[in-house]
């Protein structure tokens, strides 16, 4: 669902009340600004937070690991796409 601030604002119940179900992104001047997500989702999406970092942090273990990674015999034809 998609709302202006100002209806955000005239609405603020009921819309709070909907992203629960569903997130809610606010808008300002057609742009969107801001998402209402429920708890439960926002603690979901923030698990995943800490598993992602910059390549410039990696170590050299963990760069020669991803490297040397490869997808399962099931799944073959993906590792030519790793060798671009």
């Amino acid at each position: 669902m998609r709302v202006s601030s100002a209806e955000f604002l005239k609405r603020y119940g009921a819309l709070s009340d909907k992203a629960l179900s569903e997130p809610v992104t606010i808008t300002r001047n057609g742009r969107d600004r801001l998402v209402l997500v429920s708890v439960e989702e926002f603690e979901r999406l923030s698990r995943y937070a800490p598993r992602s970092r910059r390549v410039e942090d990696l170590t050299d273990q963990e760069l020669a690991m991803i490297e040397e990674a490869r997808v399962p015999a099931e799944h073959d034809e993906l590792n030519a796409l790793l060798d671009d």
